[in-house]
């Protein structure tokens, strides 16, 4: 499916995308979803969020701020988006940190089929079972692109489902067929939300395009790297606080035209 196509997709769609994530973030990321072009939800009550998942078009998970309930809540949401057969995007926040974090990211993909897991490098290797440096929600030590690309491969191949990582090159795989995304800008790392925003638009593309999620997966972090350089360009130099508005900015403002021009892409 052409990129631009995916976007076309989400606009016209206007999909519901649940979310159950991180309290830090949870306005960017609502924002982040109604910019792109997605109706976004934040339903985390263990009362709810089943029924909650299933009127939705997709479920977003985030273990950011985490919890026992959060991820009693995150199963039930997840188990009912897996029976109506909704797309699962898992953001393995801080992976690696706490042995707490780590047992309930198992837990995670134990009890519920994520179709998209997206994370930094660190939270990646963790959550494939390789020893990994996680400082706070950041990547510490990371290795090699080609090491990082086979060890997403891995984890798609071992979960049944598609793996981003986010970098200085995004790398996407659904462990055949691997994709590098070279948009974006450094100081996407410097605000914080970023990434959690990030989870968010892919979800918003997956929930519109369900029948081709490595395409809307490519689409959403090519429409999240180009908001991020040109936003960079027009707010910057007023700062990381006005950057952080001119993401949300940008991201209402591509359209079809800027990602087939702006995008830009390699094979893996």
């Amino acid at each position: 499916m052409d990129t631009a196509e995916c976007l076309k997709r989400v606009r016209e769609r206007n999909p519901l995308v649940h979310h159950i994530t991180n309290y830090v973030t949870v306005n960017d990321c609502a924002n982040a979803c109604l910019a792109v072009g997605g109706s976004p939800v934040m339903a985390d009550a263990l009362e709810e969020a089943a029924d909650m998942s299933g009127i939705s078009d997709a479920l977003v998970l985030n273990i950011g701020t985490l919890n026992a309930d959060k991820v009693k809540a995150m199963i039930l949401a997840g188990k009912a988006a897996n029976k109506k057969g909704i797309p699962v995007i898992f953001d393995p926040v801080g992976c690696g940190a706490t042995s707490f974090r780590n047992r309930m990211a198992e837990e995670l993909l134990k009890q519920v089929h994520m179709a998209v897991i997206r994370g930094n490098v660190s939270e990646i290797q963790s959550l494939a079972g390789k020893d990994a440096q996680t400082k706070g929600v950041d990547a510490g030590t990371t290795s090699g692109l080609d090491e990082a690309a086979a060890t997403a491969k891995a984890l798609a191949l071992r979960e049944k489902c598609i793996v981003i990582i986010s970098g200085a090159k995004d790398i996407i795989t659904d462990g055949n067929t691997t994709i590098l995304i070279t948009n974006g800008c450094p100081e996407m790392a410097q605000i914080t939300g970023s990434g959690c925003m990030c989870t968010t638009v892919v979800g918003t593309f997956c929930a519109a395009c369900p029948e081709n999620l490595l395409d809307a997966s490519k689409a959403a972090m090519m429409a999240m790297g180009i908001s991020g350089e040109k936003a960079w360009a027009a707010y910057g130099v007023q700062g990381l606080g006005h950057f952080h508005m001119g993401l949300i900015d940008y991201l209402g403002k591509i359209d079809e035209e800027m990602i087939a021009k702006d995008g830009h892409f390699e094979n893996g």
